[in-house]
């Protein structure tokens, strides 16, 4: 399989017409909204899993922000 650079990435999507580099640009924003949310969900279960076996406490917002403003977060 041959790789291409970004350059030549860029280059090869300025040929095509702009409705097809609209469809693209439209794709690829899509991929990453759906690769952001994936991301999201795996940190949310990592941080649940951890949660569950004590490895951080319930904590108010209030206790948060104060953590937050000591610098212990």
């Amino acid at each position: 399989m041959s790789t291409i650079t970004f350059n030549q990435a860029i280059n090869t999507v300025g040929q095509l017409p702009v409705d097809q580099q609209e469809m693209l640009i439209d794709i690829f924003r899509k991929r990453l909204i759906e690769a952001e949310r994936q991301k999201i969900a795996r940190d949310a279960r990592e941080s649940l899993s951890a949660f569950r076996q004590g490895q951080f406490t319930a904590q108010s917002a209030n206790q948060v922000i104060q953590e937050l403003h000591k610098g212990n977060i």
